[in-house]
């Protein structure tokens, strides 16, 4: 089990604006409890650049997302997986609908060292998320 509390700040600008959509993006910064069965759990903190490519729509615009950004985890050890070192890259890949000032989505979440250090076995999340907009 994976909880998660993050925040986002949109990138300035949009490119590639077109009648069919436009690519945006956010900074997004994260802090996870991992919950573990079979050895303690882990904390990690997250830092990646997200891409955004939103289609267009007058009330529900859908999206895709992907970014690679870093992380730090308390521990190298998660459930059965050696994770070598407790810096990790994050790989993310998501889609979801954006309306009025909320947005819902699931992502896929990597967590690996890159074959920076030995093992490098990576975990996993794979999450629903809930947006609110300020």
């Amino acid at each position: 089990m994976v909880y998660r509390l993050g925040t986002q700040f949109d990138f300035s600008s949009s490119w590639f604006q077109t009648s069919v959509g436009r690519l945006t993006g956010y900074w997004d910064a994260g802090y996870t409890y991992w919950v573990g069965d079979e050895t303690a759990s882990n904390h990690s903190l997250s830092f990646t650049p997200v891409f955004v490519y939103e289609f267009a729509g007058q009330s529900v615009r859908p999206f895709v997302e992907a970014g690679i950004g870093v992380a730090l985890f308390s521990s190298t050890e998660m459930e059965d997986n050696d994770l070598g070192s407790s810096f990790q890259f994050e790989d993310r890949v998501g889609l979801g609908l954006r309306f009025a000032n909320q947005e819902v989505g699931v992502r896929a979440l990597h967590y690996s060292n890159a074959g920076l250090q030995t093992p490098n076995d990576g975990v996993e999340a794979y999450t629903l998320h809930y947006r609110l907009s300020f």
